[in-house]
């Protein structure tokens, strides 16, 4: 998918209050951004943000921090913050495969939501649950693993369950149609709202380790 360029995109980025400059300087001390010790979880590819600002939201005890490295995608969050305070959120422009250049032991949960599915084989690699991604974040998390994934793509769901379980972690809860379920705590991504009005099946994985 080609992405549009947004005038400005940068400026807004880098003078919003909500953006972590530097956040290697941060590594293994997270908390003092937020002054407290509550938990962090972290979403990478956060989009245009619908999902982990409700969430924020929703769960004020609870650390977030969003993970985006298109400028003209993670400006779009940029833009819903503005004159809203939300003490518990934070963001960082950075590509996935910096992540455990940037967190030690200091990650609970990890959100990964309707991630890019790298369909070629030569492109394995790229799939933020392939083996390379998980050693990475064997880096960040603090004690027990978690991941919540969602997407609507099956061949990358089906890899990811693989993947999960050859590393070692347990399912805890998996669907093969969300919707069908309860999703009464669900929040949607923007993604996920444009494929749920379309009626396309969405897929989801909660693993521990």
């Amino acid at each position: 998918m080609r992405l549009r360029k947004v005038k400005n995109a940068q400026i807004k980025i880098d003078e919003s209050n909500y953006i972590i400059k530097n956040p290697t300087t941060y590594k293994g001390n997270f908390n003092c951004i937020f002054k407290n010790d509550n938990p962090i979880y972290i979403e990478i590819g956060m989009g245009k943000g619908d999902f982990i600002i409700k969430n924020a939201y929703e769960y004020p005890n609870i650390n977030f921090i969003g993970i985006e490295k298109f400028d003209s995608v993670m400006v779009r969050a940029v833009e819903k913050l503005e004159d809203i305070d939300l003490p518990n959120l934070r963001l960082i422009k950075t590509d996935a495969l910096e992540i455990q250049n940037i967190f030690n032991k200091e990650i609970s949960c990890l959100y990964l939501n309707f991630s890019d599915p790298w369909p070629k084989k030569r492109h394995t690699n790229r799939r933020l649950t392939s083996l390379l991604f998980l050693q990475k974040y064997d880096y960040i998390f603090k004690n027990s693993k978690k991941i919540i994934m969602k997407t609507d793509n099956r061949h990358l769901f089906e890899y990811s369950i693989k993947s999960f379980t050859d590393y070692g972690y347990k399912i805890e809860h998996l669907s093969l149609d969300l919707y069908a379920d309860d999703v009464s705590l669900n929040i949607q991504t923007e993604y996920e709202k444009k494929f749920v009005a379309k009626g396309m099946t969405i897929y989801y994985i909660e693993v521990t380790k």
